[in-house]
């Protein structure tokens, strides 16, 4: 099920609008990642290669809620763990899966709601990819994978110019919103989860930052970061009941601020795109509505 909520002016306060049935049409599986369109009228899912199964569904935000399933199915096997929109002028997303794939999706001229899949690479990762996003700078998508493998792929030219591994596997990756060089990369080491990257430098990891997890010493890949909308600050939800806040233009490695938002482990915490606002997501079902100064 996918629930909307409406912030109340002035209030931390959400007020439900809708709730709509999003499960995959033959195995009734539920969404593994979501991004909203660019217009913000529909709002994207992916599911899973297996089956014969629907990999991509469309919530259009009109009155009927009306869900629809893409016919094309590029990815050949297991989760889908990845679907971001890319910031460019033409309008396109890029998904990641288990089964070692990158496919870019573009929009069709000739029908709404219909998109062409073309698989960017199968080979250059020998784990599931993890997660994806784009440099708004340049025609360059990002992969990291559990196989601990960072790849920046140019799809101008069809080849991969940035390489780069690390020590542990990756978990997702985040491009700066406002510097197009800088992006970060979720790691599964202890104490170093967020690796900040310039894609100039080659093989250079600009620093380091992260959090000793009382709970558990395993990362999860259902936990996950995000930027602030100046680009100066990145969230982190943890197995503790913690939100963690980097200041990332400091060389220091723990978090400037943390904050105890819930009883459970808290997936992820939003930045607002235009209010000192964080909307935190946790296991302990709570939605979080925290105030920044």
């Amino acid at each position: 099920m996918v629930s909307l909520w409406q912030l109340q002016p002035g209030r931390l306060v959400a007020s439900l609008l809708s709730t709509t049935d999003c499960l995959s049409r033959k195995q009734r599986r539920w969404a593994e990642d979501m991004a909203w369109h660019p217009s913000g009228n529909t709002l994207f899912s992916v599911y899973t290669a297996d089956d014969g199964d629907s990999q991509i569904s469309i919530l259009n935000l009109n009155k009927t809620r009306e869900v629809t399933f893409l016919e094309n199915k590029p990815h050949v096997k297991g989760i889908i763990n990845n679907i971001k929109f890319m910031p460019w002028e033409n309008t396109c997303f890029v998904t990641g899966g288990s089964d070692h794939a990158v496919v870019l999706w573009n929009e069709s001229d000739d029908e709404e709601n219909k998109w062409k899949s073309k698989p960017l690479h199968r080979n250059l990762h020998s784990a599931a990819v993890m997660g994806v996003d784009g440099m708004k700078n340049k025609n360059v998508i990002l992969s990291v994978g559990a196989d601990k493998r960072i790849y920046g792929f140019d799809v101008q030219v069809g080849r991969a110019d940035y390489k780069h591994q690390i020590d542990y596997k990756c978990m997702s990756v985040l491009a700066n919103p406002c510097d197009f060089n800088l992006f970060m990369v979720q790691s599964g080491e202890p104490e170093k989860q967020l690796r900040l990257f310039d894609i100039r430098l080659r093989k250079t990891e600009l620093h380091s930052f992260g959090w000793k997890q009382d709970s558990s010493e395993s990362q999860s890949a259902l936990i996950n970061q995000s930027w602030s909308p100046d680009g100066l600050y990145i969230t982190s939800g943890s197995v503790d009941p913690v939100i963690h806040v980097f200041d990332i233009r400091y060389n220091a490695r723990k978090p400037t601020q943390s904050i105890k938002a819930h009883q459970k482990r808290v997936f992820k915490a939003e930045w607002h795109y235009s209010q000192p606002l964080l909307i935190s997501i946790s296991s302990d079902l709570n939605i979080g509505l925290h105030k920044i100064s």
